[in-house]
């Protein structure tokens, strides 16, 4: 059996999904429904790969005063806890549902000071071994360097280990100025047009610009475009990967499941075809769900084979 996966969260958050029949701004709402999920870009990705029967680590930092949900989350799901917890509490991100979109309201971080973000680091580093695979995910939280990513990054290429980077703004401009780089990053079309300076309105233009990573030393550019699916580009292939659009309880952790997709691939030691398809596969099967949960692998591997690649037009 493969090693564990270790993913890193280092800016948690409880996600309050309120579901509404539209969204009319400036009036008052009746909500249908609401829940409360543990949630993060890292701890999405461990919930899914658990469902998919992978072993999990999750680290990070948690605020002690309100971790119950997810300590139940790692009970539930076999999640080996890891994280590390400071005074006072997560925060929680509010997620307005209507109409099959997502309108997100993003509570500020808790602060991390110098002291557990060491001891994250010495922890991440003793885990790390040849070929193990690291997933970093989310923004990082108030008190954290841009820079801290990149340097994780480096450190654990330095001991064998891959990593697959999930995150954007600052924290993904830093870790792409090498010279030791993330083996796959995965972000979405805005947040590749933020890095890049421009704007990436068609496939051949999202292409050009994933080409560039590559080109610049990241092994998998893996570029999320919502309903069109996804774009994965490799040394050796180019995938366009879509499914028809499917009914869509939650647009929630989607592109983490599509990362979670990634890591199974990476697993079996696949190809980018069955990466593409897998990974897509991965957030298809997430949309039908409310949270970060997969449906049965049976129902992942009928869409995954359902799963549309076309060879984006070359430039």
């Amino acid at each position: 059996m493969s090693a564990p996966v270790i993913t890193v969260t280092l800016n948690p958050a409880i996600d309050q999904t309120i579901s509404l029949a539209r969204l009319d701004v400036g009036q008052v709402q009746q909500a249908e429904a609401v829940r409360y999920d543990a949630g993060g870009k890292g701890i999405n990705v461990a919930s899914c790969l658990a469902d998919w029967g992978t072993k999990i680590i999750a680290c990070g930092v948690l605020g002690a005063d309100n971790d119950a949900a997810f300590h139940a989350l790692f009970s539930a799901k076999s999640i080996d806890d890891r994280f590390i917890r400071i005074a006072g509490q997560t925060r929680i991100n509010i997620k307005l549902a209507h109409g099959g979109q997502t309108t997100d309201i993003n509570l500020p971080s808790l602060t991390v000071q110098d002291a557990p973000l060491h001891e994250c680091r010495t922890q991440l580093l003793a885990y790390a071994a040849p070929g193990r695979l690291f997933v970093l995910a989310g923004s990082l939280p108030s008190g954290v360097p841009a820079a801290f990513y990149h340097e994780i990054i480096a450190a654990l290429a330095e001991r064998g280990a891959r990593v697959i980077l999930d995150t954007s703004n600052a924290a993904l401009f830093a870790a792409l100025q090498g010279p030791v780089l993330p083996f796959c990053v995965k972000p979405n079309r805005h947040e590749l047009e933020k890095l890049t300076g421009e704007a990436l309105p068609t496939i051949p233009a999202v292409l050009h610009a994933a080409r560039s990573l590559l080109r610049r030393g990241v092994g998998l550019v893996v570029v999320s475009l919502g309903e069109q699916g996804a774009i994965f580009v490799g040394p050796d292939a180019e995938w366009h990967a879509y499914l028809p659009v499917l009914r869509c309880a939650s647009s929630v952790g989607a592109g983490d499941a599509m990362v979670a997709g990634i890591v199974a691939a990476l697993l079996e030691g696949a190809d980018l075809a069955r990466t593409a398809r897998l990974a897509t596969a991965f957030a298809a099967g997430k949309l039908g769900l409310t949270g970060a949960h997969l449906p049965a692998p049976s129902v992942i591997e009928t869409l995954a084979a359902a799963v549309v690649l076309e060879q984006p037009t070359r430039l």
